[in-house]
């Protein structure tokens, strides 16, 4: 859930975060329990994607024992890969087999082995954590305003509105025109409007600042 939503709430391209999940993406939608015990799929998965010493892997298991979770991480490392995991118990094979290792103590779940209750929700909480400080360090945010965001409908079309109005003062329908000019991409938008300049420019000076919305207001 945490992978899919980072594409149109930060803009992130396509592969920069890849969900893996045991039995497939079907298993989103209908449980392949007896999946997270082929280790050789996890192993096949990451290769699929041609995992290398330049990615970074996140092995998330309630238990931190899980087979396919366990293989996958000992495959990236042996690939040269960073490994992480996020586990809900002490001492686990999962957080051996990381280099860093989150072991969140949730407790007893109230129906008992049902992790999909504390131990899952304290992960996606990790999850947000995590992705939104690496979103930050890549530049996809400004202040408290996620200024790459995908405009991909009309909620989001008015939100884009909202953070260009906020961040360069100008009324909505000036911001509205801007964006429009600008593909709907906010920090193009308030670069336009905040320095004067024409569209194709404010894209070059963002490309010279490497996407960083405050490097490009402020650079000679």
């Amino acid at each position: 859930m945490d992978a899919v939503e980072c594409r149109p709430t930060f803009g992130v391209a396509p592969g920069l975060i890849v969900p893996l999940l045991a039995g497939g993406e079907g298993a989103f939608i209908q449980a392949a329990e007896g999946a997270e015990d082929d280790e050789d799929a996890a192993r096949a998965a990451l290769d699929a994607q041609r995992f290398c010493e330049r990615d970074a892997l996140v092995g998330i298991a309630a238990s931190g024992s899980t087979p396919y979770t366990l293989a996958a991480l000992r495959h990236a490392a042996g690939l040269g890969g960073l490994t992480g995991a996020i586990v809900n118990n002490t001492a686990s094979p999962m957080a051996a087999a990381a280099r860093i290792a989150v072991e969140i103590l949730s407790g007893p779940e109230i129906i008992a082995g049902s992790t999909r209750l504390s131990a899952g929700s304290t992960e996606k909480i990790a999850l947000n954590i995590l992705s939104s400080t690496v979103m930050i360090r890549l530049n996809k945010t400004f202040g408290p305003f996620m200024v790459d965001m995908r405009a991909s409908n009309a909620k989001l079309r008015r939100r884009a509105v909202r953070m260009v109005t906020g961040l360069t003062g100008v009324d909505e329908q000036t911001a509205s025109l801007e964006l429009e000019a600008c593909d709907m991409h906010v920090k193009l938008a308030v670069l336009a409007i905040r320095l004067g300049l024409a569209p194709d420019l404010a894209r070059a000076r963002l490309a010279a600042a490497g996407g960083s919305l405050r490097r490009a207001l402020t650079m000679d």
